[in-house]
C-alpha cells in the first residue's frame, strides 16, 4: 500500500493565469494612473487660485499706480518767471520775458498778454493764436527759463516775511534765509502749511536733527508755502 500523502490538484480557476494577472495589474495601475491625474489636476487648480490672490492682493490701487509712476504736476507761471519764446519760423522775435507784477508780458505785434496763472501750453496756444495774422509761420515755443518762488516764513524767527527765491530751496535754508530760529524758536514742530488742490494742508517737520549736523531728508519749498516755526512751550 502507498502511503504517500497526494496533495489535491488545485482548479485553475482559483489561481489567476498569468494574462489574468496581467489584467488585473493593468486595471490597478490605470486606476492609480487616474487618482494621479486627479490629484495633479487638483493640485495646478489650487495653485493657480492661490497665484491668482497673491497676485491681486499685491497689485497696488490704481492711485497709488498714478502716483509712482511720477505723473507730472502741471506748472501756472506767476509774477516774475522768465519765459523763453522761440519763434522758428522768425528766429529774430525769439526773446524772454519777465512776468510784471500786472502777471502780463509785452510781446511785439500784439502787445500784452497776460502769463500769470496760466501753464505753459496754454500760454503757447494764445500765442500761436495771436500771431495767427501777424506771421506765416505761427508756431510759438514757451518754456520757463527760471522760476520765482514766493515763501512767506512766520513765527518764532529771527526776521520773519515773505522771501522770493530763485531756485531749488530747502525749508531749512528757508528758515535760515529769514535768520533762522529766535531764541523762542522750536524747530522741532515746524509747520509747512501748503496749498494742494485748493485745501491748504499743513505737515509737520522737525528740523533739529539738521541742526545739529545729523543726515535728514530734504523738503523742498514750492510756490506759495507758508512756513511757521512755533515758540518752544519750554
Amino acid at each position: 500500500m502507498n502511503s504517500a500523502f497526494k496533495f489535491p490538484r488545485l482548479q485553475s480557476s482559483c489561481l489567476p493565469d498569468a494574462a489574468a494577472n496581467a489584467r488585473i495589474h493593468g486595471k490597478i495601475e490605470g486606476g492609480n494612473a487616474r487618482a494621479r491625474s486627479l490629484c495633479f489636476g487638483f493640485f495646478s487648480c489650487a495653485l493657480i487660485a492661490c497665484f491668482a490672490l497673491c497676485n491681486g492682493c499685491q497689485t497696488a490701487p490704481p492711485s497709488q499706480v498714478a502716483e509712482r509712476g511720477g505723473t507730472s504736476t502741471t506748472v501756472y507761471l506767476t509774477q516774475g518767471d522768465v519765459v523763453k519764446l522761440l519763434f522758428p519760423g522768425s528766429p529774430e522775435l525769439n526773446q524772454s520775458q519777465k512776468v510784471q507784477t500786472d502777471g502780463k508780458i509785452n510781446l511785439p505785434m500784439i502787445g500784452q498778454v497776460q502769463a500769470a496763472g496760466r501753464s505753459i501750453a496754454s500760454l503757447q496756444a494764445e500765442l500761436s493764436a495771436r500771431y495767427k495774422s501777424q506771421l506765416q509761420n505761427t508756431e510759438v515755443v514757451v518754456s520757463l527759463d527760471s522760476s520765482i518762488i514766493p515763501v512767506v516764513i512766520s513765527g518764532a524767527v529771527t526776521t520773519p516775511g515773505k522771501r522770493e527765491f530763485d531756485r531749488p530751496t530747502t525749508v531749512f535754508q528757508a528758515i535760515m534765509e529769514a535768520g533762522g530760529a529766535n531764541q523762542f524758536g522750536n524747530l522741532k514742530n515746524v509747520h509747512l502749511i501748503r496749498t494742494i488742490n485748493g485745501q491748504q494742508v499743513t505737515s509737520t517737520l522737525n528740523l533739529q536733527p539738521t541742526l545739529e549736523g545729523r543726515t535728514t531728508n530734504a523738503v523742498y519749498v514750492k510756490n506759495g508755502d507758508i512756513i511757521y516755526v512755533p515758540e518752544s512751550m519750554f
